[in-house]
């Protein structure tokens, strides 16, 4: 039996088919570049700390504070979103992204690279936060009759956006002989979709309801809260490996061209979890064995690949990609499963995101500080198996048949 979803809204029946296609061609193509501002960094970050740009301390900085804007930013969103309208929001972080990735590799004098990296970093950090927010509740609203699919293809395009900055830099980075005009090139697609979006913000009316037509007070419901702590052991999960994988690898003794490789490979894995874990979930009655199931997986494939035998590090890597892939495309239904309406469904995802990826980046920090004061990412293995534990326990107690406004 189906999850219950909302019937078709009165927002998708304004658009032809024509423009609806062209809407869920544009939002797949702005999900395509919210996750190269991370993995591209880390996918050079040994020739970074070589070139003498970045100190220790700034490493840490710079791997931990994008996913802590996530979180300072995300409860922003729905209020932009009441006042302007999420459509032209979305235009807004779009454009706010290009400029920060213009910025982040730029030169700064005598003071060298660090203040565009961290400026930068910053500006990429707010935009892709309102972004996160923002695109589950457009696909609640004008693709209600279609969430599996869509949730699907959204979803797969955030970690599609992963694989490329994973794999791609290096080469670039090969190529140009420059770590920071291989950063460079990640602006490029982004002004792209910015100027395709301009149309679609355009036609779009904001939207202006009175406070009770807002939808439901998320803080106070119990639903919400596993939701929200289910994403955030999720997010621990998901950055770290965002940020650390590949410096992992190359300290087993991975070279930096099999390293990408290997990331790359492991994040196209997640595009095909992340495709089938939302029409899964949208057709189980309820969603604790799934959501326990991809906990499990993703902790174990982390774990192993720091901890398990390196000649088995591509059954691993294979282990650690379907299980996160399908874990945060599940994670980011559950946004459209437990909520009515597309108002209810803004305010959950700016809660659980805030909160989740504000705490979650304590992850990628925890992470920085194991290997800095052990010189081993060992430890670090052993934590995500905890930290596993976590994601299983409220990924069950998400995945009850219950709605946030229950």
């Amino acid at each position: 039996m189906t999850a219950p979803t909302d019937a078709p809204p009165a927002g998708s029946s304004q658009h032809s088919p024509g423009r609806l296609a062209f809407l869920g061609l544009c939002l797949v193509l702005i999900g395509v570049n919210l996750r190269t501002a991370f993995s591209s960094f880390s996918a050079v970050l040994t020739e970074i700390r070589a070139s003498g740009s970045v100190p220790d301390w700034a490493v840490s900085l710079l791997t931990t504070a994008p996913v802590t804007l996530l979180g300072i930013f995300a409860p922003l969103a729905p209020v932009l979103a009441r006042r302007f309208g999420p459509k032209r929001v979305l235009l807004g972080a779009m454009a706010l992204l290009t400029a920060g990735l213009f910025v982040r590799p730029s030169e700064w004098g005598a003071a060298g690279h660090l203040p565009g990296l961290i400026l930068g970093t910053a500006l990429c950090g707010a935009a892709i936060a309102l972004c996160n927010v923002i695109l589950p509740s457009e696909v609640k609203q004008d693709f209600s009759h279609r969430l599996g699919l869509m949730g699907g293809l959204y979803t797969a395009a955030i970690v599609a956006s992963a694989a490329l900055g994973a794999g791609i830099t290096y080469p670039l980075f090969q190529a140009t002989g420059s770590w920071s005009s291989a950063l460079l090139s990640w602006a490029f697609p982004a002004f792209a979709v910015t100027l395709l979006f301009i149309p679609v913000a355009v036609r779009a009316r904001p939207v202006r309801r009175r406070v009770e037509g807002g939808g439901t007070n998320v803080w106070r419901s119990s639903t919400a809260w596993h939701v929200t702590l289910y994403m955030l052991f999720q997010a621990m999960t998901s950055f770290s490996v965002f940020a650390w994988l590949a410096p992992i690898l190359r300290e087993r003794g991975v070279d930096g061209v099999t390293a990408g490789l290997m990331v790359s490979a492991s994040i196209g894995l997640q595009i095909l979890g992340s495709l089938f874990a939302p029409t899964l979930a949208a057709r189980l009655w309820d969603q604790r064995a799934l959501n326990v199931t991809l906990a499990v997986m993703t902790s174990l494939g982390f774990a192993l690949s720091v901890l398990g035998p390196l000649e088995l590090i591509w059954v691993w890597i294979a282990l650690l990609g379907l299980g996160q892939g399908a874990l945060t495309a599940a994670a980011l239904t559950m946004i459209m499963l437990r909520t009515r309406d597309s108002h209810t469904a803004v305010n959950l995802s700016g809660m659980m995101q805030g909160v989740g990826y504000g705490v979650g980046s304590v992850g990628t920090l925890m992470v920085a500080q194991i290997h800095q004061s052990t010189g081993s990412f060992v430890p670090a293995g052993y934590t995500f198996l905890v930290i596993g534990v976590g994601a299983s326990v409220f990924g069950y107690l998400a995945g009850r048949r219950r709605n946030v406004d229950a």
